[in-house]
């Protein structure tokens, strides 16, 4: 008689939830383990869009489309980009019918969590490494050093995967940007600064610099400055003092309109540097037995695209998919997810690596707003 084969996705982030969700519906167990000790001990970010052919199919396979309807910020989408000078070069008014809508990542997150079995995530088990034993069977190794076995270990688990080491070589490289968080209050009263962002999302690009932000429906602000810097001048960057950090940020900025400077010096965010990775654009690896990735582990990119948490959900649907067509056959159906998944992920990494020199290279911003006219349907 044939068991269950037994499942370890590492990481609660929305591919590895997404995965679990699609198995669950499909009659077949999983764990996820999850380093944090609850879903939450931080934030998740900020608005993700769903597009139309990526992230809402996903949602659809995974039973929770409807639901997801719900959490919808109509009218979010809006768009504007400027110049240094404030100068609008393009704006798109919020549309509540848009293919794309927007999420708030957290309430995605929660979303998915609540539709799993109380049992399925582990908190708190942070991965230390993965250890293959022979040529079908790893383990887990924990941080406390405890360890477990699985027949298919999934690494769900971000930019830095504890998994990808036993299928590939390759790490995140420095793409030459750095972002820096930025937040407003909801009760902010400069109206020049809240008339300058707008509705939606402020894109206000210079070569090698920009200042976007988002208005969300509480009135609040949330976004990030962004640098291009050298890796040395990131890792030579101490933010200990908020007020001195955002003072030196605006500093970068010194022949900028001035209602643009102050979404800098007026943010009540600790000015936290986040330099954006991306692993090589055609990653892939040699198909191993009992083990695979999915999301940010397999495809890290720059957030360019807007591709990143919609490819997520595919990945964790379409291996879900393969899981549940050939369950007692583990390795072809790895073998199946792994050739459509490097196909898919190149493909948009590739713009992802194209759109990040776009906004932040010689051209902008002119390049961004002819983007965005390109993308966007004539009235």
């Amino acid at each position: 008689m044939q068991t269950v084969p037994t499942i370890a996705i590492i990481g609660a982030g929305l591919g590895g939830l997404t995965l679990a969700r699609t198995l669950h519906l499909n009659g077949i167990g999983a764990t996820i383990y999850e380093a944090e000790p609850s879903p939450a001990v931080r934030s998740q970010g900020g608005l993700l869009d769903i597009h139309a052919h990526t992230g809402q199919p996903a949602l659809k396979a995974a039973g929770l489309y409807d639901e997801f309807l719900h959490l919808v910020r109509p009218g979010e989408d809006a768009k504007r980009i400027m110049d240094r000078d404030a100068t609008i070069l393009f704006e798109k008014k919020g549309d509540p019918r848009t293919a794309s809508p927007e999420v708030d990542r957290g309430a995605l997150r929660t979303m998915l969590i609540g539709s799993l079995p109380p049992t399925t995530i582990q908190w708190g088990c942070k991965v230390a490494s993965v250890e293959t034993l022979d040529s079908r069977q790893h383990a887990i190794i924990f941080a406390d050093d405890s360890r477990i076995t699985a027949d298919l270990i999934v690494g769900a688990d971000g930019a830095w995967s504890k998994v990808r080491p036993a299928l590939s070589p390759s790490k995140p490289i420095y793409s030459g940007t750095c972002f820096i968080e930025i937040a407003l209050p909801g009760d902010e009263r400069d109206t020049d600064v809240l008339g300058a962002i707008g509705t939606g999302t402020l894109m206000a690009l210079a070569p090698g610099k920009g200042i976007i932000a988002h208005c969300n429906f509480d009135g609040s602000v949330s976004g990030y400055v962004a640098l291009n810097r050298s890796e040395a001048w990131v890792r030579s960057i101490d933010f200990a003092d908020r007020r001195a950090g955002l003072a030196f940020v605006a500093e970068q900025f010194a022949d900028w309109a001035p209602q643009l400077t102050r979404v800098i010096t007026s943010s009540t965010a600790n000015p936290v540097i986040r330099p954006i990775y991306a692993l090589p654009v055609d990653h892939h690896w040699p198909g191993m037995p009992g083990i695979t990735l999915l999301g940010d582990a397999a495809h890290l990119m720059s957030p360019f695209a807007g591709e990143g948490a919609n490819l997520a959900m595919v990945d964790g649907v379409e291996l879900a998919r393969e899981i549940a067509r050939l369950p007692w056959n583990m390795e072809a159906a790895l073998k199946a997810y792994e050739s459509a998944l490097f196909s898919r992920s190149a493909a948009v990494a590739r713009t992802s690596a194209s759109n990040l020199k776009r906004f932040f290279g010689d051209t902008a911003p002119r390049s961004v707003a002819d983007l965005f006219e390109h993308r966007t349907p004539a009235a």
